[in-house]
């Protein structure tokens, strides 16, 4: 999400654009959905040492009253935490990166879900960054790299770049429908990114930890109507 300058531009021009039109960081998304009933892929860390974890998804499906069901579902369930690997310096960069990106999503929601409680993706959502954000904290201890968000509340970011990007997302959703489009613009934002970080990747945990996250961004993204 190397693109603050990017959104805040098109934060500027509305969220319509915003939701439509957001140019990936590092390279094109994945694929999107739009079904009307849909998973999200979940996972968080459990265990008592950072070599010895387990990746669990627990989920719960709502319906609505439009008969849009979202299913807030959880991906790898049972699976054992893969072996380490070797990091370049670039990619323990990304690493960090990626866990401010993960609590960007997680705040925002927050604060959107408190903007408008009637739209119950944000809620159940948040709660699903909470384990993406476990996730990686994970792998940010595996690999001896200091996490950007410890000890930060809702809406502190570390980097002024992240912050600007918070404060213009829940800025620009004004309304219920410009706030769904917000929830969009983070999933592909986060499908992007996602994507680019696992090129080149051979650590077989983070490229595990990639990889569920960025299913469960794909079926959040459907979740919001992308």
């Amino acid at each position: 999400m190397r693109r603050s300058l990017a959104v805040a531009g098109i934060i500027a021009a509305g969220l319509t654009a915003l939701a439509v039109a957001a140019t990936p960081a590092f390279a094109a998304g994945g694929p999107l959905s739009n079904n009307n009933n849909n998973g999200t892929g979940t996972c968080a860390i459990t265990g008592t040492a950072p070599t010895n974890m387990g990746m669990n998804g627990g989920g719960q499906g709502n319906g609505r009253g439009n008969g849009m069901g979202q299913g807030m579902g959880g991906g790898m369930a049972g699976q054992a935490l893969a072996p380490s690997g070797t990091l370049t310096t670039a990619q323990k960069s990304t690493l960090a990166y990626m866990a401010e990106e993960e609590k960007l999503a997680h705040d925002v929601y927050v604060a959107l879900a408190a903007k408008f409680p009637v739209d119950y993706q944000f809620a159940r959502i948040a709660r699903s960054e909470t384990m993406h954000q476990a996730a990686l904290r994970t792998l940010l201890t595996r690999y001896g790299l200091t996490d950007p968000t410890a000890g930060l509340a809702d809406g502190v970011f570390s980097t002024k770049e992240f912050q600007t990007l918070y404060n213009d997302l829940v800025g620009s959703a004004t309304t219920a429908a410009n706030a769904l489009g917000v929830g969009v613009t983070i999933e592909k934002l986060d499908i992007a990114d996602l994507t680019a970080a696992l090129t080149g990747l051979t650590a077989p945990d983070v490229t595990q930890v990639y990889t569920n996250l960025r299913t469960g961004s794909q079926h959040h993204l459907a979740a919001f109507g992308g």
